[in-house]
């Protein structure tokens, strides 16, 4: 009884020392207790196969078997399906092969390699395996080293509990120990990974290690909740939709809100998420007409046609005087017109043989100047003309003096000067016979003309 005391107190040390790895190392281990069965009858060379493997399953002649805990082992995987073991064994001996013993005491203590064929199957629950190691075993007070071969299977009830079922064959290194099998049934406990964060999930499989998360998103944390892991979700502190990559869209109008300059009011995806009430393509936000469509340009609003001509003020080249739309806006000098101006024009008087204009002709240029500037984009021509007396060459200078000195005057009170040019013709454009007095009058003229 005090080597069965060291060894029970061995065992314990062993599975204390497990459960302090476990903290710390990132591997499962697993505890096996159970009770064992130690059948002596296969001794000689010939055993296990050579002519007594018959009486293999013979247990009521060949198997001792004390009806207690009477097994307990200790491993840890390894990688690839290996696993490494040590098991500790205790049992008592009246029967040894044919012959009777005499409550013989049995301590073994075992060290084994395993393979584990779950992998190569692909199965979780149903785990064959075969083990090779080797061990001290002592039956009384005689004990010898031993080879070991295993041959078993564990049967998972769960992630962490199985039924465990082992046969191992012991060669004796010494002839004093008798070869011979040992059978092991009992129940496995497989147990601690390291969890840092306490999830649930061991490190080596949880893709957030440090932080406590879920086990559909492989220990990765859903902070707000909707469905998406914090690592894929654009907003993780706000619950969203899948479609915005976890954002909310609070408006439903298909912007989310991290991305809505107007998260409060549905709107247009093409305006980030603002209203367009007019339709024009300008959000409302920043239409200066948010009920009235117009061009982006104007800030959204339309534009003016102060004359009502059908020509816009942006285009409109006389925006406060009714035009056409062919003169930009502008009035068109008619044909009525443009003889209402030479009429005028006819009527200026000249100090004779002089080009300064007569006082008395400062009211017909005011009615010209006020014609002209009807329209304020039409350009025109002074021109001067005389009559046939006195040289051409006089006539010439006078004809473009008095041209010249009627547009400084027009100018002068108003128009401008870009608008108007001079030019005298002399006496080479009569309108009438210079032979009357009559007709020399009417050549002796100036004329307004439209430049066309």
């Amino acid at each position: 009884m005090k080597n069965l005391s060291r060894l029970l107190f061995a065992m314990l040390l062993v599975f204390g020392l497990s459960n302090v790895n476990a903290q710390d190392e990132n591997n499962p281990w697993a505890i096996s207790i159970g009770v064992n069965a130690v059948d002596f009858y296969p001794t000689g060379e010939d055993a296990p196969l050579g002519g007594y493997f018959d009486e293999y399953f013979n247990a009521p002649d060949h198997w001792n078997v004390l009806p207690s805990l009477s097994s307990i082992s200790v491993a840890r995987y390894l990688d690839s399906g290996f696993s490494l073991g040590v098991t500790g064994s205790i049992n008592k001996i009246d029967k040894f092969g044919d012959a009777e013993a005499n409550d013989l005491s049995y301590y073994g203590i075992d060290g084994t390699v395993k393979y584990s064929f779950s992998q190569l199957l692909n199965t979780k629950v149903v785990e064959p395996f075969l083990g090779v190691g080797g061990g001290y075993t002592w039956v009384d007070e005689i004990g010898a080293g031993t080879l070991n071969g295993t041959l078993g299977l564990n049967f998972w009830l769960s992630e962490n509990i199985g039924l465990n079922f082992q046969s191992a064959y012991k060669h004796a290194f010494e002839d004093y120990l008798a070869t011979h099998f040992q059978h092991t049934a009992g129940i496995s406990f497989r147990f601690g990974g390291k969890d840092t964060d306490g999830d649930g999930i061991y490190d080596k499989d949880d893709a957030c290690p440090e932080v406590a998360g879920l086990a559909e998103f492989n220990g990765c944390p859903d902070s707000d909740g909707d469905g998406i892991e914090d690592g894929k979700d654009d907003c993780p502190n706000e619950a969203g939709l899948a479609e915005f990559n976890g954002c909310p869209d609070a408006d439903g109008d298909g912007v989310a809100d991290k991305d809505d300059n107007c998260p409060t009011v549905a709107g247009e995806k093409a305006l980030a998420g603002c209203p367009d009430a007019d339709g024009d393509g300008i959000a409302d936000n920043d239409d200066n007409c948010p009920n009235e469509a117009g061009p982006a340009e104007n800030n959204g609003c339309p534009w003016p046609d102060s004359d009502g001509d059908s020509v816009l003020d942006k285009d409109d080249q006389c925006p406060d005087v009714a035009g056409t739309v062919a003169n930009n806006g502008c009035p068109e000098v008619t044909e009525e017109v443009q003889k209402t101006l030479n009429a005028y024009a006819k009527t200026i008087l000249f100090d004779t043989g002089k080009a300064s204009i007569k006082s008395e002709s400062e009211k017909v240029l005011s009615d010209i100047i006020a014609i002209l500037n009807e329209y304020p984009t039409a350009k025109f021509t002074v021109e001067g003309h005389t009559d046939s007396v006195g040289s051409s060459k006089l006539n010439q200078g006078l004809s473009e003096k008095r041209a010249l000195s009627v547009k400084e005057y027009l100018v002068a009170n108003g128009v401008d000067q870009f608008r108007l040019s001079s030019m005298g013709y002399g006496e080479d454009k009569p309108i009438d016979t210079n032979s009357t007095r009559a007709g020399r009058a009417n050549n002796r003229r100036v004329e307004i003309n439209l430049v066309k």
